[in-house]
Protein backbone atom coordinates (compact mmCIF):
# COMPACT_ATOMS: atom_id res chain seq x y z
CA UNK A 1 0.00 0.00 0.00
CA UNK A 2 2.49 2.58 0.83
CA UNK A 3 4.33 2.34 -2.90
CA UNK A 4 1.16 2.38 -4.39
CA UNK A 5 0.40 5.78 -2.27
CA UNK A 6 4.07 7.07 -3.44
CA UNK A 7 3.04 6.41 -7.39
CA UNK A 8 -0.63 7.89 -6.93
CA UNK A 9 1.44 11.42 -4.88
CA UNK A 10 3.66 11.43 -7.62
CA UNK A 11 1.18 11.20 -10.41
CA UNK A 12 -1.02 13.61 -8.46
CA UNK A 13 1.93 16.16 -8.03
CA UNK A 14 2.54 16.54 -11.49
CA UNK A 15 -1.10 17.87 -12.26
CA UNK A 16 0.40 21.42 -12.77
CA UNK A 17 -2.58 24.07 -11.38
CA UNK A 18 -0.94 26.77 -13.01
CA UNK A 19 -0.31 25.17 -16.55
CA UNK A 20 -4.17 23.39 -16.50
CA UNK A 21 -6.12 26.60 -15.45
CA UNK A 22 -4.23 29.04 -17.70
CA UNK A 23 -5.34 26.80 -20.54
CA UNK A 24 -8.41 26.88 -19.22
CA UNK A 25 -8.49 30.77 -19.08
CA UNK A 26 -6.79 31.50 -21.94
CA UNK A 27 -3.98 32.94 -19.96
CA UNK A 28 -0.57 32.77 -21.27
CA UNK A 29 1.25 29.46 -20.75
CA UNK A 30 3.28 30.63 -17.03
CA UNK A 31 6.23 28.57 -18.09
CA UNK A 32 6.37 30.83 -21.37
CA UNK A 33 6.32 34.18 -19.41
CA UNK A 34 7.14 36.30 -16.24
CA UNK A 35 9.74 33.82 -14.13
CA UNK A 36 8.89 31.08 -16.36
CA UNK A 37 7.91 28.86 -13.34
CA UNK A 38 4.53 27.30 -13.16
CA UNK A 39 3.70 28.24 -9.61
CA UNK A 40 0.84 30.83 -8.28
CA UNK A 41 3.45 33.55 -7.54
CA UNK A 42 3.85 33.81 -11.85
CA UNK A 43 0.66 33.43 -12.16
CA UNK A 44 -0.31 36.55 -10.24
CA UNK A 45 2.27 38.50 -12.47
CA UNK A 46 0.88 36.61 -15.87
CA UNK A 47 -3.03 36.02 -15.03
CA UNK A 48 -4.63 37.80 -12.01
CA UNK A 49 -5.08 37.44 -8.48
CA UNK A 50 -7.85 34.82 -9.05
CA UNK A 51 -6.05 32.50 -11.15
CA UNK A 52 -3.43 32.76 -8.73
CA UNK A 53 -4.98 32.02 -5.91
CA UNK A 54 -6.89 29.23 -7.27
CA UNK A 55 -3.04 27.77 -8.24
CA UNK A 56 -2.15 28.00 -4.74
CA UNK A 57 -5.37 25.94 -3.42
CA UNK A 58 -4.29 23.32 -6.17
CA UNK A 59 -0.79 22.99 -5.36
CA UNK A 60 -1.57 23.31 -1.62
CA UNK A 61 -3.91 19.90 -1.76
CA UNK A 62 -1.55 18.21 -3.84
CA UNK A 63 0.88 17.89 -1.25
CA UNK A 64 -1.93 17.52 1.58
CA UNK A 65 -4.61 15.39 0.60
CA UNK A 66 -1.98 12.53 -0.11
CA UNK A 67 -0.15 12.80 3.09
CA UNK A 68 -4.02 12.99 4.49
CA UNK A 69 -4.52 9.52 2.95
CA UNK A 70 -1.66 8.02 4.37
CA UNK A 71 -2.66 8.93 7.50
CA UNK A 72 -5.79 7.74 7.56
CA UNK A 73 -4.87 4.20 5.97
CA UNK A 74 -2.76 4.26 8.83
CA UNK A 75 0.83 5.07 7.50
CA UNK A 76 3.68 5.80 9.72
CA UNK A 77 4.81 9.46 10.14
CA UNK A 78 7.79 8.61 7.98
CA UNK A 79 5.86 6.79 5.42
CA UNK A 80 3.36 10.15 5.32
CA UNK A 81 6.45 12.65 4.87
CA UNK A 82 8.21 9.97 2.01
CA UNK A 83 4.24 9.86 0.44
CA UNK A 84 4.68 14.66 0.69
CA UNK A 85 7.98 13.94 -0.71
CA UNK A 86 6.58 12.11 -3.70
CA UNK A 87 3.57 14.50 -4.36
CA UNK A 88 6.71 17.37 -3.97
CA UNK A 89 8.71 15.01 -6.58
CA UNK A 90 5.48 15.44 -8.83
CA UNK A 91 5.15 18.90 -9.01
CA UNK A 92 9.27 19.85 -9.15
CA UNK A 93 9.76 17.01 -11.97
CA UNK A 94 6.17 16.53 -13.74
CA UNK A 95 5.40 13.35 -15.44
CA UNK A 96 2.90 15.52 -17.71
CA UNK A 97 4.39 18.52 -18.70
CA UNK A 98 8.15 17.16 -19.75
CA UNK A 99 9.02 17.27 -16.19
CA UNK A 100 9.23 20.79 -16.43
CA UNK A 101 7.78 22.21 -13.00
CA UNK A 102 7.63 24.76 -10.42
CA UNK A 103 9.33 24.97 -6.99
CA UNK A 104 7.15 23.33 -4.78
CA UNK A 105 6.52 26.08 -2.04
CA UNK A 106 3.28 24.98 -2.08
CA UNK A 107 2.64 21.52 -2.09
CA UNK A 108 5.78 21.90 0.10
CA UNK A 109 3.75 24.08 2.60
CA UNK A 110 0.45 21.54 2.04
CA UNK A 111 2.50 18.54 3.12
CA UNK A 112 3.89 20.28 5.70
CA UNK A 113 -0.25 21.04 6.97
CA UNK A 114 -0.80 17.61 6.19
CA UNK A 115 1.97 15.80 8.51
CA UNK A 116 1.96 18.57 11.22
CA UNK A 117 0.02 21.69 11.40
CA UNK A 118 2.08 23.80 14.00
CA UNK A 119 4.85 23.39 11.99
CA UNK A 120 2.91 24.67 9.06
CA UNK A 121 1.64 27.69 10.68
CA UNK A 122 5.19 28.57 11.63
CA UNK A 123 6.17 28.47 8.23
CA UNK A 124 3.29 30.87 7.25
CA UNK A 125 3.77 33.15 9.85
CA UNK A 126 7.74 33.22 8.52
CA UNK A 127 7.09 33.38 5.10
CA UNK A 128 4.06 36.46 5.81
CA UNK A 129 7.02 38.55 7.84
CA UNK A 130 9.63 37.88 5.26
CA UNK A 131 7.58 39.29 2.62
CA UNK A 132 5.83 42.31 4.33
CA UNK A 133 9.77 42.91 5.20
CA UNK A 134 11.28 42.09 1.88
CA UNK A 135 8.39 42.00 -0.73
CA UNK A 136 10.48 39.36 -1.91
CA UNK A 137 8.19 35.81 -2.61
CA UNK A 138 11.35 33.62 -3.13
CA UNK A 139 13.08 35.00 -0.45
CA UNK A 140 10.16 34.30 2.29
CA UNK A 141 9.77 30.78 0.67
CA UNK A 142 13.88 30.47 1.51
CA UNK A 143 13.32 31.75 4.80
CA UNK A 144 10.04 29.47 6.02
CA UNK A 145 10.29 26.15 4.73
CA UNK A 146 14.34 25.10 5.18
CA UNK A 147 14.22 26.00 8.14
CA UNK A 148 10.22 24.77 9.06
CA UNK A 149 10.91 21.01 8.06
CA UNK A 150 13.91 20.61 10.12
CA UNK A 151 11.72 21.63 12.81
CA UNK A 152 9.14 18.91 11.71
CA UNK A 153 11.61 16.61 11.57
CA UNK A 154 13.23 17.10 15.11
CA UNK A 155 9.28 17.29 16.44
CA UNK A 156 8.87 13.87 14.19
CA UNK A 157 12.62 12.30 14.38
CA UNK A 158 11.40 9.90 12.13
CA UNK A 159 10.74 12.05 9.24
CA UNK A 160 14.21 13.47 9.29
CA UNK A 161 15.35 11.89 5.88
CA UNK A 162 12.42 12.69 3.62
CA UNK A 163 12.04 16.47 5.37
CA UNK A 164 15.86 16.73 4.50
CA UNK A 165 15.66 16.00 1.41
CA UNK A 166 12.66 17.96 0.87
CA UNK A 167 14.14 21.25 2.36
CA UNK A 168 17.55 20.60 -0.19
CA UNK A 169 15.06 20.22 -2.95
CA UNK A 170 13.33 23.74 -2.12
CA UNK A 171 17.10 25.30 -2.14
CA UNK A 172 18.04 23.93 -5.11
CA UNK A 173 14.48 24.57 -6.93
CA UNK A 174 15.59 28.12 -5.83
CA UNK A 175 19.48 28.30 -7.02
CA UNK A 176 18.50 31.29 -9.39
CA UNK A 177 16.74 33.15 -6.60
CA UNK A 178 19.51 32.82 -4.74
CA UNK A 179 21.69 34.12 -7.36
CA UNK A 180 19.34 37.04 -8.36
CA UNK A 181 19.38 37.63 -4.65
CA UNK A 182 22.58 37.94 -4.18
CA UNK A 183 23.52 40.64 -6.65
CA UNK A 184 20.43 42.12 -5.73
CA UNK A 185 18.04 41.56 -9.08
CA UNK A 186 14.98 39.42 -8.02
CA UNK A 187 11.80 40.48 -8.61
CA UNK A 188 10.12 42.60 -5.48
CA UNK A 189 6.09 42.72 -5.02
Amino acid sequence: MFWQLVLLAYLTGSLSFAILLSRLAGAPDPRAGGSGNPGATNMLRLAGKGLAISTLIGDLLKGYLPVLLAAMLGLTIEQQAWVGLAAVLGHLYPLYFRFRGGKGVATTAGTLLGLHPPTAALALIIWLVVFKVKRTSSLAALAALPLCLPLLAWQQPEALLPMTLLAALIVWRHRSNLRDLSVGKERHF
